[in-house]
């Protein structure tokens, strides 16, 4: 199992928390964690390493340098960290022998086995992404979108197909046709590149408040004419959710939050 995570020395606590997550609930799994370092320090990576040998498991860390090395186009991130961006170039910076990844957010936490999920069969995809059912309408029309919009924070990925069919390319070309400006960056170039061609995950693997705060019809309606899961799937996924992503401002590293899933954080932060 190959997990990917790219990170700055500031987001090292977060990441190590879901790095913990992963290790408890994964423990009869051999994983590999592959971390894109934007400036990691010494200190921080031998204490990564040592931790994640203490689960007899491994972690390599790339370091990733200036971004700009792997675009030929200029591109404005809108004040986003550059290295959103990491995740268009993956096959150039992963080893060629990495067939598949997870890719995670450095604000997600795992609280179960991510088995299933992993192994997945994406038929003729490249990419599996869970719907973000709230995306609004003006940006789904920027890009052209029909279907789903996806959330690009959890990415199950064949990188294999990804080499063979070019898809990191495609997507780039994407982006720099849209003048390397787009409203949420890689995950607007993903969606627009790969309309009708993104594997859905149930919502489950990719959890945040929003299916607590809004019912499952208004969401279901949200994403017409694109498929919702059926409402079963959906209780399941509230009711069990395995990847939990911390979006917006309820983010357990800041004061006050009361998120209701603050506690796992905590807890695999200790």
């Amino acid at each position: 199992m190959n997990i990917v995570y790219t990170l700055n020395d500031k987001f090292v606590p977060q990441v190590a928390a879901g790095i913990c997550s992963i290790c408890e609930n994964n423990q009869t799994e051999n994983i590999t964690f592959y971390l894109i370092s934007d400036g990691i320090s010494k200190k921080h990576q031998q204490q990564l390493k040592k931790f994640v040998a203490g689960y007899s498991q491994k972690l390599q860390i790339i370091e990733i340098g200036d971004i700009k090395q792997y675009f030929e186009f200029e591109f404005d991130t809108t004040g986003w960290n550059p290295i959103v961006l990491t995740r268009l170039v993956l096959d150039k910076l992963l080893p060629n022998n990495v067939d598949r990844i997870l890719y995670l957010d450095g604000d997600t936490i795992v609280r179960d086995s991510l088995a299933e999920l992993y192994h997945t069969d994406m038929g003729k995809s490249v990419i599996g992404a869970s719907i973000e059912p709230t995306a609004d309408q003006a940006r789904k029309q920027t890009l052209h979108l029909q279907g789903a919009y996806y959330n690009a924070g959890v990415l199950l990925i064949d990188m294999y197909k990804w080499r063979q069919e070019k898809t990191g390319q495609k997507i780039l070309n994407y982006y720099a046709a849209h003048n390397g400006k787009l409203f949420a960056n890689d995950q607007d170039a993903i969606n627009g590149a790969l309309k009708n061609e993104i594997y859905t995950l149930a919502p489950k693997y990719n959890f945040c408040n929003i299916y607590y705060q809004y019912p499952y019809k208004f969401l279901q309606k949200l994403v017409k004419p694109a498929t919702y899961f059926s409402e079963l799937d959906f209780a399941d996924s509230v009711q069990n959710p395995v990847i939990i992503h911390y979006l917006g401002e309820e983010r357990p590293w800041r004061a006050g939050n009361t998120h209701r899933y603050r506690d796992d954080y905590k807890y695999y932060l200790s």
